[in-house]
């Protein structure tokens, strides 16, 4: 791929790749009630012709990494970016549910490949720079998708297709990949302290069995704004492409404001504190979204769930890793391929729910979830990252003193 930008520092190289990914797969959001209509589904139907996406990422998280290692991350990288935009332009082609279903096997081949390249990268770039960059990394991805839900709200509302608008994303893409990332060369990896690797399935403890728990209501709400919002705001408001495309935008907009300054409140005050005040604030934007007599108090319930989901996942990550019952690699393994069945999974199949009790329901079965969550936050710890940092700190030079 031609290089045209700069080089960039390495954790600018992450923010850039999840920000064009996410934009490159985002802008398909805005447009599901015009896809929707123009097929004359129901949401169940629509919902089962999604699974295409989360069927084959899961299979691609499992499978994908050798080949991905034969490859090169960085040729892989370059290339799937615009691939996945031109995937999703010819998936809107299909004519049924069924075609799309099928059509969308690749995007999630694609989907899985990339979100492996750019975690490891960034966990790379993390041990390379000693310092922790992963929520802000996602708080560029919730950017990218903020952006392709402005742009894909102001192209619905000038009248253009969803077959023109996600054609037009392909370019757009492609030369944005060239600009930031032509000169991209991957960190060096971890020194692994064993040759052993984690395996293709990671069987969870029930130590981790508590941590999933913690991370099901943000996963399945975090699904459930990006699939349905704009769905919902058509529906239940009969309100314009715009408003409902910028419902998805403002959703992952204040997701990303909350992830860019996360690592900060998560050093000065503990993790499952911070973790209760999100799920506290998710809970409060599930119930305005299920109630809500009006267009912009559903979009404040929305900006609310867009804060409250923000980062629970990264922060049972963190808690999975510092166990030492086993490596951290399988631990991490084990919550994260878990966790992504609910995120994955859990956003499609509530177009059932929303066939039958309607299309608030589909959010209002996260009140169980996040209850549960509420409940299992306690195992994410109780000590800040400073206090953890100073308690290893003492161990390390305990030792010392006493020789």
């Amino acid at each position: 791929m031609m290089t045209l930008g700069p080089k960039l520092a390495p954790q600018h190289r992450v923010y850039a790749g999840f920000a064009i990914y996410s934009f490159a797969m985002g802008n398909i959001f805005p447009r599901l009630p015009d896809i929707k209509r123009a097929m004359g589904i129901e949401d169940g139907t629509l919902g089962l012709a999604l699974i295409g996406t989360p069927i084959a990422t899961l299979i691609a998280l499992t499978l994908a990494t050798p080949i991905l290692e034969r490859v090169g991350f960085r040729r892989a990288l370059l290339w799937l970016v615009p691939l996945l935009a031109l995937a999703y332009a010819i998936a809107v082609h299909a004519p049924g549910p069924a075609a799309l279903f099928l059509m969308l096997l690749p995007v999630g081949l694609m989907i899985g490949s990339i979100e492996i390249i750019l975690n490891v990268e960034a966990d790379r770039t993390e041990f390379l720079l000693q310092r922790r960059i992963m929520n802000r990394a996602h708080s560029f991805w919730s950017i990218g998708f903020f952006g392709a839900g402005l742009f894909g709200s102001a192209v619905a509302h000038l009248g253009l297709s969803p077959q023109v608008h996600l054609a037009l994303v392909v370019p757009i893409v492609a030369v944005a990949m060239a600009l930031f990332l032509g000169n991209f060369e991957p960190a060096p990896a971890r020194l692994a302290a064993t040759g052993d690797k984690p395996p293709m399935y990671a069987r969870p403890t029930l130590p981790i069995l508590i941590l999933v728990a913690v991370t099901l209501s943000a996963m399945l709400m975090e699904g459930a704004s990006m699939d349905w919002s704009a769905i919902y705001m058509r529906a239940v408001f009969d309100s314009g492409p715009f408003v409902a495309g910028f419902t998805v935008a403002l959703f992952a907009f204040s997701q990303a404001t909350t992830r860019f300054f996360a690592d900060s409140f998560v050093d000065r005050h503990s993790p499952s504190g911070v973790a209760r005040v999100l799920l506290a604030t998710m809970l409060v934007g599930v119930f305005i979204v299920f109630f809500s007599p009006l267009p912009f108090v559903s979009m404040l319930g929305f900006a609310l769930l867009g804060i409250g989901s923000s980062a629970i996942f990264p922060l049972a990550i963190s808690a999975a890793a510092q166990r030492t019952d086993r490596p951290a690699a399988i631990n991490v393994a084990a919550l994260s391929q878990i966790s992504f069945v609910a995120f994955l999974l859990g956003p499609p199949l509530l177009g059932f729910v929303s066939d039958h009790w309607g299309i608030r329901s589909a959010f209002g079965i996260g009140l169980p979830f996040i209850l549960l969550s509420l409940a299992a936050a306690g195992a994410l710890g109780r000590r800040s990252a400073a206090e953890v940092a100073d308690i290893a700190r003492q161990r390390v030079e305990a030792p010392v003193a006493e020789a």
